[in-house]
């Protein structure tokens, strides 16, 4: 499978400050209850999700189209990764793999996802920065990599629904 992957790369960065104390956001992206709820982009749900926050921990979703992406509904796209590197409530690094499901030798990425956590305004808000290095694309792969800038952009707005949800709370 290896081999039949592009070698390409291709680096996102994303900021985005969330009007949420750190310890709500961290919940949300290692929480599995929680990460299910916002991960993804539109239109799709979280049908699997596990998270085993340790240093060679595993962080597996699979997202599934909904019936409003039309000819895509029911695809599933599974991430199977490793935790690399944990400091707890600050930061995290994963390696990952994502595919679609039943064509995994030629719709496979592979990237690395850098996170970070920093306390804004006395605690009261959350500056995130999430980079994403692709280092491989599969040959049936190329527009899904090119979509995952815009899949990471919604995601990262249904965070900040999430969060202010639970303010409202």
């Amino acid at each position: 499978m290896i081999s039949s992957l592009l070698r390409k790369k291709k680096d996102l960065h994303f900021e985005r400050t969330y009007a949420a104390p750190p310890d709500a956001v961290w919940r949300a992206w290692t929480e599995p209850d929680r990460l299910r709820q916002w991960w993804g982009p539109e239109k799709t749900e979280v049908a699997e999700c596990e998270v085993d926050l340790r240093v060679g921990g595993r962080i597996f979703v699979v997202t599934v189209a909904g019936e409003a992406m039309g000819k895509y509904a029911g695809t599933r796209w599974p991430m199977d990764g490793i935790f690399t590197h944990i400091e707890d409530g600050q930061a995290l690094r994963y390696d990952a793999r994502s595919w679609t499901q039943g064509e995994e030798a030629g719709s496979t990425i592979v990237h690395t996802n850098d996170l970070a956590l920093r306390s804004d305004d006395g605690g009261a808000t959350t500056v995130v920065t999430l980079d994403v290095a692709i280092t491989e694309i599969g040959p049936k792969a190329k527009m899904a990599a090119f979509g995952m800038k815009w899949g990471y952009k919604a995601q990262l707005d249904a965070l900040e629904a999430l969060l202010a949800a639970d303010d409202a709370r």
